[in-house]
């Protein structure tokens, strides 16, 4: 094989991942997955796909080895390939954040509200965390909170919380997290916490980005551990 060759295969390699994160679709299902792994239908019912599309999605994913599949029972479940998957992700996120007007002009129609809630970056709320100064809520569903969550988080879902505000302490700041910097759900419970007279603010991004940094995080009642595949964060 010559260099040319050589060179035109190797990009071509590569443009098969660009390729797969080509469609809004597929990074909305790619963000889901952040969160812990999905049956197809969950995924279908998340992003407002029929069950054919998301599956067809999930397999050009899937090819371009960004996520993988298993069967559990009768149900098909994908996760992410690997966590330099949502590296990408984020990184992509990240640029475009940076670099595109027209994201900055959508965040602030679309969650107008964000710019009188004040938020907490992921050091601060865990020195707060330690000191015991604080009271973290998930607002994530509660299969998301399961399969992974903040270290002490409780899981109060944004579509209970309005009936279990007496569960919430009102002599420590509540601090609710969703999915990423994005994700609405902690707008909403802060915007209802501070209706209802509580201090409330919201974690400046989510829980996929807390376990990235390192950061303790549980499992469904399992032993406190550090986030993995990347060192201990001062605090």
């Amino acid at each position: 094989m010559g260099h040319r060759a050589f060179k035109d295969r190797l990009y071509s390699e590569f443009a098969t991942i660009a390729k797969a994160l080509a469609n809004p679709h597929r990074l909305e299902l790619l963000d889901l997955l952040a969160q812990g792994a999905r049956s197809v239908e969950d995924l279908a019912r998340e992003a407002d796909l029929t069950l054919a599309n998301a599956s067809a999605h999930l397999q050009v994913l899937r090819r371009a080895r960004l996520v993988e599949r298993e069967k559990r029972g009768l149900n098909v479940v994908y996760r992410l390939a690997d966590p330099a998957v949502f590296t990408l992700w984020r990184t992509l996120r990240d640029v475009g954040t940076a670099r595109l007007a027209e994201i900055d002009r959508l965040v602030a129609t679309y969650i107008s509200e964000r710019q009188s809630l004040e938020a907490i970056d992921r050091d601060e709320l865990q020195r707060r965390l330690v000191a015991g100064s604080v009271q973290v809520i998930d607002v994530r569903p509660a299969l998301e909170y399961r399969q992974g969550h903040i270290a002490g988080a409780r899981s109060i879902p944004v579509t209970e919380l309005a009936r279990r505000l007496a569960e919430l302490p009102r002599d420590r700041e509540i601090v609710a997290y969703c999915r990423g910097p994005y994700c609405v759900y902690a707008d909403e419970a802060v915007s209802l916490l501070r209706r209802h007279g509580f201090r409330a603010r919201r974690l400046r991004d989510g829980f996929p980005e807390w376990r990235a940094a390192g950061y303790p995080v549980e499992v469904s009642g399992e032993t406190p551990a550090r986030g993995r595949h990347r060192p201990t964060p001062r605090t």
